[in-house]
C-alpha cells in the first residue's frame, strides 16, 4: 500500500514537473515572439462615431505617407535609429489630418514598450500577451477604442508583396511560427502566459 502511494506521488510530481516545463518552454517562445515584433497602435480621442472614423482616416494616411516605414525594413534591431527621427513628421501628418477634418485636438507619436493582452491577428496569428515595442499614436485624449497592426513583420499594408505567412517566415523561427499559429491546444497556455504577464506588468508600475 505504501509503495503504491509513493508511486502515485512520484507520478503526480512527474506530471506537475512536465506541465511546468511545458509552460516555461512556451513562455520562453512567447518572449522570443515579442522580441521580434513591432506593433502600430493608434488610440482614438473617444468612442464617438466621429472620433472613431477619424482614427481610421489618420491610420490610412499614416500607412500611405509613411509607407517606407511599414515595408519590413524597420526591425526591432534598428527601430530606434529609423523611427525616432520620423516621430515628429508622423505627428505632423496625424495633426494635419485632424485639422483638415475639422477637429481641434492634437496628436502625440512615440516609440515605447507597451503591454498588450493576447490578441488574434487577421484570424491567422495569435500574439501572446506581454510588452511589445510599439509605434504609438495618441489622438487627443486617447480615451477611445484603439486600432493596431503588426508593423514588423510587415503585416500592416494590405498591398504588401508578400503574404502574411511569407512575412512571418522571414522573421520568425520555426518554433515561433508554431507558437503564433492559431491552435486550440495552445489556448490554455496563452491564458497562463497572459496571467503571468499581467502580474509582471502590474508590479513594474
Amino acid at each position: 500500500m505504501k509503495k503504491q502511494k509513493n508511486l502515485s506521488v512520484a507520478i503526480a510530481v512527474s506530471i506537475a514537473f512536465l506541465l511546468l516545463y511545458n509552460i516555461a518552454s512556451f513562455a520562453h517562445q512567447c518572449e522570443e515572439v515579442r522580441g521580434d515584433v513591432i506593433r502600430l497602435h493608434i488610440l482614438a480621442n473617444s468612442d464617438s462615431e466621429e472620433d472613431q472614423n477619424l482614427k481610421l482616416q489618420v491610420r490610412d494616411v499614416i500607412l500611405t505617407e509613411g509607407q517606407e516605414l511599414f515595408d519590413g525594413s524597420v526591425t526591432t534591431e534598428n527601430a530606434q535609429e529609423k523611427l525616432k527621427p520620423q516621430l515628429a513628421n508622423l505627428e505632423q501628418i496625424a495633426e494635419k489630418v485632424i485639422a483638415e477634418k475639422g477637429f481641434d485636438y492634437g496628436a502625440t507619436v512615440m516609440l515605447t514598450y507597451e503591454y498588450f493582452d493576447t490578441r488574434c491577428y487577421q484570424d491567422e496569428v495569435t500574439l501572446p500577451a506581454g510588452k511589445y515595442l510599439a509605434l504609438k499614436i495618441v489622438l487627443g485624449e486617447g480615451k477611445g477604442h484603439n486600432w493596431w497592426c503588426v508593423m514588423f513583420p510587415s503585416l500592416c499594408l494590405p498591398a504588401a508583396e508578400k503574404t502574411d505567412s511569407e512575412a512571418l517566415e522571414d522573421v520568425f523561427s520555426e518554433n515561433e511560427i508554431k507558437t503564433v499559429s492559431r491552435s486550440e491546444k495552445f489556448e490554455v497556455r496563452f491564458k497562463i502566459v497572459e496571467i503571468i504577464e499581467k502580474w509582471k506588468n502590474r508590479n513594474e508600475r
